[in-house]
């Protein structure tokens, strides 16, 4: 904790010097004994090792077979899990889980105190072992946030941002910064121009658009070499985005619509058009939170907040069953029993992404609850795995160096407490983060070398 503080003191102080590179110990280390999980849907390597040095893997194998360099620091594996980072592929950077979105941003002053949350959100995701977030619709204030992770003054997860939505409608729960409305395809054009040129690395397009206005988008973004998300739910709307050419669908399948066609479901299959559910932000985290309201009160939410921060977290979820995030949560529920498989059982291109931190499903829980939820439905814990890590990878664009664990990618990896291909959601228990080739550490894991070459959460 002592570290991550210093960090994030660092970041609203504004004096950072540190560089990436200060974050990684200056010795190869191998980490030693656990069972790996490598990223593919393959057969876990029992008694591992991975070595890694300067921020890449440099070594993968077992323990009989595999050569530690003298000078390595190496951190005991066994009766763990080793993995790659995850990826959480639909994500908030700006919000926190507060019960309202309205109150939320209100309390945010519009945009004048969003600085003092994207921390909070960061420091979660890294402690969840998300070392990589595709952020889907924040202001361009988060751009700056972004890049300061990327250049190592502050420790975070990767952040690739997306910065405001396109839309045709005024949502007016959320501050005009979070969208950009048009009226045209010709605008839709010119305004996916300009989120380029200002650093978004994907486009969103949200409700309300037309067929034009889709391959009006998706032809701009792909001469960048851009790629497109649609956020959609009706099977009209998913016509137009497949026909378009969009390149990932979001929150299709999360069962807030009763079951799609089959013809719909098996196109989308055949097609292999990458599919982010999101299904755990609602019918899963809102049964979670009935059956233990306890888990809002976690002493790390106290310890990660300003106090008035955490004062108002708390105060929002007071009667969260009438909160209005959660008025169809009835409805929602029964269809999820019918729909939230759909798109598993067809053989969709499945991706993983939580939502995170809508009402309730706050960063530190939010890829787990996911993963046991997907599996819930239908898939195996090593699919789950497979997709939170190589799937997103290559939905993202950077399989090349993220999503698998092997030699010349960047030493992105988690330990974990336990087996997750029998309970998959001992990922619950992350011990040990390496994003980068820097290492942090949970309280539980605070002993041994790992205390000398990482810093505490």
């Amino acid at each position: 904790m002592r570290n991550y503080l210093l960090f994030f003191s660092i970041l609203l102080t504004g004096h950072a010097t540190t560089a990436q590179e200060n974050l990684r110990p200056t010795v190869p280390i191998a980490i030693v004994g656990g069972m790996l999980l490598d990223g593919y849907e393959t057969e876990p390597i029992h008694h591992s090792v991975v070595v890694f040095e300067n921020g890449r893997i440099t070594q993968v194998g077992q323990k009989h077979t595999t050569e530690i360099p003298a000078n390595a620091v190496v951190l005991d594996a066994g009766g763990r899990t080793v993995m790659p980072g995850l990826i959480d592929t639909h994500m908030h950077i700006d919000l926190i889980g507060h019960g309202s979105y309205e109150r939320y941003y209100e309390f945010m002053n519009g945009m004048e105190r969003i600085g003092d949350f994207m921390p909070i959100a960061a420091k979660q995701m890294m402690r969840a072992g998300v070392t990589s977030g595709l952020d889907l619709g924040a202001p361009f204030q988060a751009f700056e946030f972004r890049d300061r992770i990327r250049r190592g003054e502050i420790p975070g997860p990767r952040l690739t941002l997306s910065g405001p939505w396109i839309t045709r409608l005024d949502y007016d729960t959320v501050p005009d910064e979070y969208e950009i409305i048009i009226s045209s395809p010709r605008e839709a054009a010119q305004r996916t121009r300009e989120l380029i040129s200002r650093g978004s690395e994907v486009i969103k397009v949200w409700v309300g658009l037309t067929a034009d206005d889709y391959r009006a988008v998706v032809r701009e973004a792909h001469k960048a070499g851009i790629k497109v998300h649609a956020h959609v739910y009706q099977p009209e709307t998913i016509r137009m985005a497949i026909d378009a050419g969009v390149d990932v669908l979001q929150h299709v399948g999360s069962a807030r619509n009763p079951p799609y066609a089959e013809e719909l479901v098996s196109e989308i299959a055949h097609k292999n058009i990458p599919i982010v559910q999101t299904i755990s932000h609602r019918i899963w985290v809102y049964p979670a939170t009935v059956a233990f309201p306890e888990r809002l009160y976690d002493p790390d939410y106290r310890d990660d907040m300003p106090p008035d921060i955490y004062e108002e977290f708390l105060s929002s979820f007071e009667n969260y069953h009438r909160l209005s995030y959660y008025h169809d949560i009835g409805q929602e529920t029964r269809n999820a029993r019918r729909s939230a498989g759909q798109f598993i059982a067809a053989g969709a291109y499945m991706g993983v992404g939580t939502d995170a931190a809508s009402p309730l499903n706050m960063h530190d829980e939010a890829i787990w609850r996911e993963m046991s939820a997907l599996v819930e439905v239908g898939m195996t814990p090593l699919q789950v795995i497979s997709a939170a890590t190589k799937t997103n990878a290559e939905i993202l664009g950077k399989f090349d160096e993220l999503g698998s664990i092997e030699p010349g990618k960047l030493a992105d990896i988690i330990i974990v407490d336990g087996n997750p291909l029998r309970n998959i959601e001992v990922l619950d228990y992350v011990d040990i983060v390496i994003k980068d080739g820097g290492v942090w550490y949970s309280e539980r894991a605070a002993f041994g070398p790992v205390t000398e070459i990482g810093h505490a959460f």
